[in-house]
């Protein structure tokens, strides 16, 4: 069992910088935890196909040091698999290509495994690192969670219970009609998240590897967290097979379906693409619209609170080999559909808090729409907000949801926009907003031919 096997090198360095982000930069071969063969198929891959390479070429394509290229690539001399095309005046400036051997070598070695890409992590020194990020993981204080939603107009009630579940990293469920803002809130979770983490580019599975690193996911850090990463000493001499990021968070709709959960082998990169909860370590992961995918909410709840609560997670590869990788994560479901009718008992309890999302108080939606008009340059009138709540909201029975500001004030820009006229809210240009929105409205069609401001009867 790979718990049971003694610490590599590499690990041991992990430990002993306990409040680095990024892991270390490897030294050696045996530091980097890598086989010696894995690097000597990689970088004779790199020259099969991009012909003779400078040596900070090479660094910079596979992500490693150039003591390590330098050991294999000595090897591979020795060996006849490459030769020295050309050396300069100083010792990096060297350039290397593949022997007659080498090249047939090379193309068997791409033939089996297309892979050329940035060297992997060991599936070993990745758990070290999502565990030692983890227990860093800072903790989350009611001033920062005011801070953060002092705009969002939530209640003082789920305010708390969306602190206290942040606190204990516990599972939530936001729950409420659509429209409430549930999506948002999920999503704004993600950024009380501080600090950064490292990611892995790859990491190797016995003969195979998979891809971890995902840009459209984990984002470069923020300008100050990048300038005080940069003073950090780790940084300067930090492993460059690692990616430093902020914490991520990965939102899954309802496209999602039951493949997407497993390892996704491609053919083209000759790797698998990590699933999303791999993708998700050290940060968020948000299942939206719980309830509308193509797995039983009850399934996929299950699955993901099961890893959440025994902190890892299950992966086979296409050969049938089965490992486990850290799932080391906070978790957030959001539905609008009733919770008692989506799951059962049984799934509703392993859910650490069911969080109501409902609609906002009059003032809280009164104060949402005068924002919404400064920041789109609408022009805004009092009169025309309480024709709004009292005749528009009130007489279709629609409750005020946070939606609807932003949607609405942004439409009276369009239409003013479009006309060339001024942006204002006023009772007709509301009234052309409203119908715009809600299908089904009744209006005079005889008066908006005649270029009259069209009213709901």
């Amino acid at each position: 069992m790979l718990a049971l096997e003694p610490p590599s090198p590499y690990t041991q360095l992990l430990d002993a910088e306990p409040e680095a982000a990024l892991p270390p930069q490897p030294k050696s071969v045996r530091d980097s935890g890598l086989p010696q063969q894995l690097i000597v198929e990689l970088i004779a891959k790199v020259l099969y196909l991009g012909g003779k390479s400078h040596l900070p070429v090479l660094t910079t394509r596979l992500h490693l040091s150039i003591n390590v290229l330098r050991e294999v690539l000595d090897f591979m001399v020795a060996e006849h698999v490459v030769e020295v095309a050309w050396r300069g005046e100083s010792d990096i400036d060297v350039q290397y290509q593949l022997t007659g051997a080498g090249k047939q070598r090379a193309a068997a070695w791409h033939e089996r495994c297309p892979y050329v890409g940035a060297a992997p992590v060991t599936l070993e020194a990745y758990r070290a690192v999502v565990e030692r990020l983890a227990a860093q993981a800072p903790q989350l204080n009611a001033d920062e969670l005011a801070a953060e939603f002092s705009d969002d107009f939530l209640a003082p009630q789920v305010q708390r219970m969306l602190g206290a579940a942040m606190h204990a990293g516990r599972s939530m469920l936001l729950y409420g009609p659509s429209g409430s803002g549930k999506s948002l809130l999920a999503r704004r979770l993600g950024t009380l998240s501080q600090g950064l983490v490292a990611v892995p580019h790859a990491l190797v599975v016995g003969q195979d590897i998979v891809q971890v690193y995902d840009p459209a996911v984990h984002r470069p850090p923020l300008p100050r967290q990048a300038r005080l990463a940069q003073q950090a000493p780790e940084r300067r001499s930090g492993d460059p097979r690692w990616v430093l990021c902020q914490r991520p968070a990965v939102v899954l709709d309802a496209s999602l379906d039951a493949d997407m959960l497993d390892l996704q082998p491609d053919a083209t990169s000759g790797c698998y693409r990590a699933p999303p909860q791999l993708k998700a370590n050290n940060g968020l992961l948000i299942v939206d619209d719980l309830g509308r995918q193509r797995v039983p909410a009850v399934e996929l709840l299950n699955r993901f609170t099961q890893a959440q609560e025994l902190e890892r997670s299950a992966l086979s590869l296409a050969g049938g080999y089965h490992f486990t990788v850290p799932c080391r994560m906070r978790l957030v479901f959001a539905t609008s559909l009733p919770p008692s009718s989506l799951l059962d008992d049984a799934a509703l309890r392993r859910v650490g808090y069911k969080i109501p999302v409902g609609a906002l108080s009059a003032a809280s939606y009164r104060t949402l729409v005068r924002q919404q008009c400064l920041s789109l340059g609408v022009a805004y009138d009092e009169a025309a907000l309480r024709y709004l709540l009292d005749e528009l909201h009130a007489g279709a029975g629609l409750p005020l949801l946070a939606c609807y500001p932003r949607e609405i004030v942004g439409r009276v820009a369009d239409f003013a926009g479009f006309m060339g006229e001024p942006a204002r809210l006023a009772i007709a240009t509301l009234d052309q907003a409203w119908i715009s929105m809600f299908a089904g409205a009744d209006f005079d069609l005889r008066a908006a031919a005649d270029d009259v401001e069209p009213r709901i009867a």
